[in-house]
């Protein structure tokens, strides 16, 4: 991102709390909650296609045989295992059963650079890593944690430099977070390389920024080199 760009950014989020409600966010930012899920289009089709699949769903839970795949078979499975369990027991669950499918690119599996999959489209053809986080989020969904616990977050992960996703939980000790890299459920205290965009649920969506002193110190830094030369120039 060039300067004054950064800077331009940096000045947007500033004035941000103006129009949306700030709260204590995941990875120690600062989350401005917005007014409606305008904005994320590919969220907005998965959650309506998501909708009409749930009868598929239901028709498996039922009737086996009316399942039409072994992934949504297993899927239903795991489900009715982990009903009643402790919620930490089934967290860990879910991510090593979703983890345990491969990784595969939009561009490779969609032919284009960003499609968010839903759950039976995962099982068909996996995907990569907000698919991971959008069936993550159904399957807790099913298991009665609820919404407001859980978000999908879009960051980027500044030791790959690259845009990555994740969904988190909301506990009593912070936000956990559920990755396709990781094996294990780690506190987003330990991720200190991911930086969030935003996050969405299904009832409302956020942007994220780092607490309002780093925010005017990132507003600075951005600036200051643009001041310095305009300072040096008039001087001549």
């Amino acid at each position: 991102m060039v300067p004054w760009l950064a800077a331009f950014a940096l000045v947007f989020v500033a004035f941000l709390p103006g129009t949306a409600r700030a709260a204590d966010g995941v990875f120690g930012t600062s989350a401005f909650q917005l007014a409606s899920l305008d904005g994320p289009t590919e969220w907005r089709r998965v959650l309506a296609a998501i909708a009409d699949e749930r009868r598929r769903y239901v028709a498996c839970d039922r009737d086996r045989a009316l399942c039409g795949s072994k992934g949504l078979v297993a899927w239903r499975g795991l489900i009715a295992e982990l009903r009643g369990k402790r919620r930490t027991a089934q967290v860990v669950a879910v991510n090593a059963f979703f983890n345990a499918s491969r990784y595969i690119p939009d561009q490779v599996n969609w032919g284009r650079s960003d499609y968010w999959a839903t759950p039976l489209e995962f099982f068909r053809r996996s995907g990569d890593c907000e698919d991971y986080a959008i069936v993550k989020y159904v399957t807790l969904r099913e298991l009665g944690f609820a919404p407001e616990d859980l978000r999908i977050v879009v960051l980027r992960d500044t030791k790959r430099d690259v845009v990555h996703a994740v969904l988190s939980l909301a506990t009593g000790d912070g936000y956990q977070i559920l990755d396709n890299l990781y094996a294990d459920v780690l506190n987003d205290r330990r991720l200190d390389s991911y930086v969030p965009y935003y996050s969405v649920n299904e009832e409302s969506r956020w942007v994220h920024a780092a607490p309002r002193q780093e925010r005017i110190a990132g507003i600075e830094r951005a600036v200051r080199p643009a001041a310095q030369q305009r300072l040096a120039h008039d001087r001549r």
